[in-house]
């Protein structure tokens, strides 16, 4: 176990944070990649937001811990090694990196995640206070609420099965989240039913069905035969962004 400054330590350095124009403190939504890694449309994100008017801060996971493409493939997506409890913790140093800057507001924070970066997003939700945060992410030295400052969040295709929290138990804390349900996506398989349960329990959640979409159907590169490249359905996500940024 070490503490959430030593993580953040070994995080930092791999964030790429893009920042508004104009003065005084600004919303921030950090941004967390799939299990694949990071992507380009990643970036357009980021700098959609910082049009926007809030601070980007896109999270590699990966590089920090020596986890290349192939690895991650293998690993990662199969659910052998870095779960999204766990990765979690990255989610927390990155907030507690955000509230540090003169810049962000630390009151308007939000999270966007794809696949298993929205598996994150939710455990982190769902996780309870005290040990189980510690022991859930391997760190130490946490606040007494290392989600402060959450104001809204978005899961874009998150993962939901064996293994994850969502739709198990009430959320921690509640902040407005959305997550986005693409019709045909066959990599993470059927998600609304857990997600329902969710908000059966009084989540502040909408669930969104993308109609004609495949899991990451913002990758025109992704090579994959389950995947289609689908700019209206990615329009519609820029916007939605813009929209969380609005009301933050």
């Amino acid at each position: 176990m070490i503490t959430l400054s030593s993580h953040l330590e070994l995080l930092s350095p791999h964030f790429k944070v893009l920042r508004p124009g104009g003065s005084g403190r600004a919303p921030a939504i950090v941004m967390l990649h799939g299990c694949g890694g990071p992507r380009p449309f990643i970036d357009d994100m980021a700098r959609l937001a910082a049009s926007a008017g809030a601070g980007a801060i896109v999270v590699d996971s990966f590089k920090p811990r020596g986890i290349g493409r192939m690895a991650a493939l293998a690993t990662v997506c199969t659910g052998v090694r870095l779960q999204g409890r766990e990765r979690a913790g990255d989610l927390f140093a990155a907030l507690a990196w955000a509230r540090a800057r003169d810049w962000i507001d630390p009151a308007r924070l939000g999270a966007i995640g794809w696949s298993h970066g929205g598996w994150t997003i939710l455990d982190a939700l769902s996780l309870h206070a005290g040990s189980e945060l510690s022991r859930a992410t391997g760190l130490s030295e946490l606040p007494a609420e290392p989600l402060e400052g959450l104001a809204a969040a978005m899961a874009v295709y998150p993962y939901a099965g064996i293994g994850s929290l969502v739709g198990q138990r009430r959320w921690r804390v509640n902040p407005r989240t959305t997550a986005i349900v693409a019709e045909h996506d066959y990599i993470v398989g059927a998600t609304r039913g857990a997600l329902e349960r969710q908000r059966m329990r009084g989540a502040a959640l909408d669930i969104v069905l993308f109609g004609n979409a495949t899991h990451a159907f913002e990758d025109a590169e992704a090579g994959d035969p389950r995947v289609r490249f689908n700019p209206a359905a990615l329009a519609r996500e820029h916007e939605m962004l813009r929209a969380m940024i609005a009301r933050l």
